[in-house]
């Protein structure tokens, strides 16, 4: 007997859009928001920095570029070593947070070279992620561990930039409006926020232990001492970034580097919020405008003996230093590989010598 009972009407598939949780489509939503800001962020800056570039003269441009002093270069290399240097520190105090036993040579190799290509290519979480798990990895660190590491050593950098900005704009708070046409009360207010983000953020973690969820995975957060030290190790860095630039600038510009240090950090933000890499073009245009009534030949060149200094070389040598632990890894792998048929052949000769 055939079954005349009637069958309920086929349900429409949902599209993958509307089978999302609200959460989901909302975060998706807001990547997609923050994706369109950074890449308007970045045409914007192309375009002023073309439109500066343009009334350059080229000639005055090499001039300049070729103009730097030795003492100018020696100090610009020496504070890049010193930036290089802190920014192992960084993962140090991750990896002392999350209570992993590496060596400090495994920890400065990582570091050093992690961020010498993250900052040239861009893309931090990517590419830093990925180097520093090439590195950490045969030493046993998990991937979620190094993405726990690349996160805090974040954390670390923000801090450090945000009290090197909040003392430079309530300080210069004079300076810095004459220079970028604001108020002084603007920049007044401004430090104090980023003053009270500083210690609200030391107070939060000091009262007890806190922790974030990223993507599902529990990350518990350095308590007081760990974070003093990440403030003062990121103002440090901050400060030692900023003061290749300002050695590089042409002599006689008045220019203190208390005030300074804020145009350097705004630029770097900026940089950052475009998702550039490196803030290239993005970063060169907020320097030339905040320093608009200094030679712009004189500041662009600066400019590009920094990327060079602090940028290009760092990158070259990170490379070179990745392909030799790369050699030297496949090397060790082979002499490993050809150890058991070694002690296998030497005792087939010591039986047939008995």
């Amino acid at each position: 007997m055939n079954d005349l009972s009637p069958r309920p009407a086929p349900q429409p598939e949902m599209s993958s859009a509307e089978a999302l949780h609200p959460k989901e489509r909302r975060s998706r939503r807001f990547a997609w928001i923050g994706m369109a800001a950074s890449i308007l962020l970045f045409g914007a800056s192309l375009v002023v920095l073309w439109h500066i570039v343009s009334e350059i003269d080229v000639n005055e441009l090499k001039a300049a570029f070729t103009a730097a002093s030795l003492r100018q270069i020696g100090l610009a290399v020496l504070l890049t070593a010193i930036s290089y240097s802190l920014l192992t520190c960084y993962d140090a105090i991750a990896l002392r947070q999350l209570k992993l036993q590496i060596p400090y040579r495994t920890t400065a190799l990582a570091s050093f070279t992690s961020y010498a290509v993250s900052f040239t290519l861009g893309f931090p979480l990517l590419t830093a992620g990925t180097v520093r798990y090439w590195i950490y990895s045969p030493k046993g660190v998990s991937p979620g561990r190094v993405a726990s590491l690349t996160v805090i050593a974040g954390v670390t950098f923000w801090l450090g930039m945000a009290l090197v900005l909040a003392l430079s704009l309530i300080s210069k708070a004079d300076e810095l409006a004459s220079l970028v046409y604001t108020h002084i009360w603007m920049n007044q207010l401004a430090g104090l926020g980023a003053a009270i983000f500083v210690i609200g953020y030391m107070v939060w973690v000091s009262i007890k232990r806190r922790a974030v969820r990223i993507q599902g995975w529990k990350l518990e957060l350095p308590g007081f001492r760990l974070s003093l030290a990440q403030i003062l190790i990121g103002a440090g860095d901050v400060c030692a970034g900023a003061g290749v630039l300002f050695v590089l600038l042409p002599g006689g510009h008045n220019l203190s580097f208390e005030t300074f240090l804020a145009v350097y950090i705004f630029a770097v933000m900026l940089g950052v919020a475009s998702h550039a890499p490196g803030g290239l073009g993005v970063f060169e245009a907020t320097i030339l405008l905040a320093l608009s009534n200094y030679p712009r030949e004189q500041v662009l060149g600066a400019l590009l003996l920094y990327r060079l200094c602090y940028y290009l070389i760092p990158f070259v040598i990170a490379l070179a230093i990745l392909g030799a632990y790369e050699i030297r890894n496949r090397i060790r792998a082979a002499r490993l590989s050809f150890k058991p048929d070694d002690e296998e052949l030497a005792g087939e000769v010591e039986l047939g010598g008995r």
